[in-house]
């Protein structure tokens, strides 16, 4: 009982195509993919947020402020 032969994993093969179908399984794993990548991409961004931040001050968003953009501040100046 400690291993599976073949015969066991053709049968379980067998039975996720069946359930599954042909098309299926490799839609799901490229629907897993664009996930793993979109969770990468999130953790890089998270990360090169953490070191902008990283002298210690922080970002704080208040409604009555407004901030200037670097164009605007040629345009004025």
């Amino acid at each position: 009982m400690g291993s599976f032969s073949i015969w066991h994993w053709l049968i379980v093969l067998v039975v996720v195509l069946l359930l599954f179908g042909r098309g299926k399984i490799p839609e799901l794993m490229g629907d897993m993919a664009k996930g793993i990548k979109s969770f990468k991409k999130g953790m890089s961004e998270d990360d090169s947020a953490e070191e902008a931040n990283a002298d210690g001050k922080t970002l704080e968003h208040r409604a009555d402020e407004t901030v200037a953009t670097p164009r605007e501040k040629v345009s004025k100046g």
